[in-house]
């Protein structure tokens, strides 16, 4: 039996896939010379189906189709050199807009008889669409990190105002309270600082401990010969809503180690560490000072041991309170799904 009409067979199923196609589509000769086109190509690019069979790529249209550098890799492809996957073209035609396309091609047949399968894939709208979105991207970053800098520069305001404002009244409890709003309002304003400067959303813990804690040594040391705060953390950094948890949590164990560790002491100094490992981290703060009286002379737990435990809670960490002889050493440690607690007496 004659092979030849399974040949006409198969030619007539090639061709009748190429028209149907739901996707721009052109089937080419070894020369480049349209076989067939998917009625898709001739809508997509306006082109009247009865003018494509037997012409040159390159006479299609207006001749917009005729890319150098495209019919060379069509060429170099039909050669079986070459391979064309994802290339990109712009096509420009008269009083249009230029559409940005994908072309895909490959080879059919065997060498006697090269068809070249080429794939059109406009995604000029997509590319829209990103670049849109892209760009409002930016502009909310460009619209946080503002928003960022005015609360900073408004918190500072109010600090200021609270400072002014306890220089004025007489009762030293009230006195008390107005430094300790204080001290928490420059703290959340150094949060917010760090935040505003902090690419992608991700928080350098190293340089915004140190920030946090000049800013604190600032406020509440007045001979920083005698007390100090030394920051010793590694290169972890974290989301801006777990470094808002973690900086508060060092304020408050810096504000409470500042105002009861060194009564009497000439000297003192507090440490503020912290290390990762995976998904586990731990953050230690430790004073030199005279430790955490006992019995009845424990200190009542105060509003900072109820910001420091919800905020320990939020971040599934666990609360521990040990001797650092001398001294007192707080540590707040995540370890996986570890879900323990330990109440701790900060008389913040």
């Amino acid at each position: 039996m004659s092979k030849e009409p399974i040949v006409h067979f198969e030619a007539a199923s090639t061709l009748a896939v190429v028209v149907s196609s739901n996707e721009p589509m052109l089937f080419l000769s070894a020369d480049q010379k349209v076989i067939a086109a998917s009625t898709s190509f001739c809508r997509s690019f306006e082109i009247d189906p009865a003018t494509i069979p037997g012409r040159a790529l390159t006479e299609l249209g207006s001749g917009e189709w005729a890319m150098p550098k495209l019919a060379s890799l069509l060429k170099a492809t039909a050669s079986g050199s070459a391979r064309i996957e994802a290339y990109e073209i712009n096509l420009k035609r008269p009083d249009r807009k230029t559409r940005q396309l994908i072309v895909n091609a490959q080879v059919l047949g065997n060498e006697d008889h090269i068809r070249l399968l080429v794939a059109i894939t406009d995604v000029t709208d997509a590319r829209a669409e990103a670049k849109q979105k892209d760009d409002l991207v930016r502009e909310k970053a460009i619209l946080m990190q503002e928003v960022q800098h005015r609360v900073a520069n408004s918190l500072q305001i109010i600090a200021s105002v609270l400072m002014q404002s306890a220089r004025r009244v007489q009762s030293d409890e009230a006195r008390g309270h107005l430094h300790n709003v204080h001290h928490r309002v420059m703290s959340i304003a150094a949060v917010q600082r760090q935040l505003s400067t902090s690419p992608g959303g991700n928080v350098e813990l190293r340089t915004y401990f140190t920030q946090l804690c000049e800013s604190l040594g600032a406020s509440m040391i007045a001979d920083e010969d005698r007390l100090s705060i030394a920051v010793t953390v590694d290169d972890s950094a974290v989301e801006a809503d777990v470094s808002i948890s973690l900086g508060l949590i060092v304020t408050e164990l810096v504000i409470n180690a500042l105002k009861h560790a060194f009564p009497k002491q000439e000297r003192g100094r507090i440490v503020i560490d912290y290390r990762s490992t995976g998904t586990d981290w731990t953050l230690t703060v430790t004073d030199n000072g005279v430790g955490m009286p006992a019995g009845s002379d424990a200190p009542k737990a105060g509003l900072g041991t109820g910001i420091v435990e919800a905020l320990a809670r939020n971040l599934q960490g666990e609360i521990q309170l040990s001797d650092a002889s001398p001294g007192t050493a707080v540590t707040i440690s995540h370890r996986g799904d570890a879900d323990r607690r330990t109440r701790i007496p900060v008389a913040a």
